[in-house]
């Protein structure tokens, strides 16, 4: 992942230099940004592979950046919390937000963090592989970032179709609350598994009654599964 941008945002500047300087040595390019408008205008303007963004910010917090990044794009994000603030997961996996770590951090952490967020969403520099699935009038390429429904092109939020796309990439599977967590956002911790739920009901809005072949389908006590009938895994 040599030369992947980093956007580094941080109101402490002391943090700021310590990510550049440790990243810069592990052969990532790094942009700085002290406050929340900074951030989300170096953003539109240089176009960072991966953002590091600090929840507690003068003016527009990190909650509000993330927000203006999601409008536009699914660059992976990682938050970046005191120990002494209440970093609300379920606010954070609602946002976008990809994976968080916790300060005083190792900068070991940082950069293992970083390339598993980068293995998980695909995005290496030589990656060429198409992901896509097809059912009956429905169809998911995470190449494109793109939904199709009935040969439509539905607008649909990253985090939306990448738990679709897991959950139709293993059809008949159940996924508990955990595992779905786990394999989209990829936060280590069993808490509250609200999320799930909130983005299925939006998904089911986009998806219900398109075909009787396929539905997303709740397992009452386990999770969910994406079934399709027999015939058409």
């Amino acid at each position: 992942m040599a030369m992947n941008k980093v956007l580094i945002v941080d109101d402490d500047r002391n943090i700021c230099e310590l990510l550049r300087v440790y990243l810069e040595k592990e052969g990532y390019s790094t942009i700085l940004a002290y406050d929340g408008e900074e951030a989300v205008a170096k953003f539109n303007m240089l176009h960072p592979d991966i953002v590091l963004l600090d929840v507690m910010l003068p003016g527009m917090d990190g909650w509000q950046v993330c927000r203006e990044i999601r409008k536009k794009s699914n660059t992976p994000i990682i938050m970046i919390t005191a120990k002494s603030e209440t970093f609300d997961k379920v606010l954070g996996l609602g946002l976008g937000a990809d994976d968080y770590i916790v300060k005083p951090f190792d900068t070991k952490e940082v950069v293992a963090r970083i390339s598993a967020v980068f293995r998980r969403v695909g995005q290496t520099p030589m990656e060429s592989e198409v992901r896509e699935v097809h059912y009956d009038k429905l169809s998911v390429n995470m190449t494109r970032y793109e939904l199709k429904v009935d040969g439509k092109v539905i607008n649909t939020p990253p985090k939306e179709l990448e738990l679709l796309f897991c959950l139709a990439s293993h059809p008949n599977r159940v996924y508990t609350r955990d595992q779905l967590l786990d394999e989209v956002w990829g936060f280590e911790y069993y808490g509250d598994s609200r999320t799930i739920d909130v983005h299925i009901k939006r998904l089911r809005e986009k998806l219900e009654g398109v075909s009787d072949r396929w539905e997303l389908r709740t397992i009452w006590s386990v999770g969910y599964k994406f079934q399709v009938a027999d015939g058409d895994e």
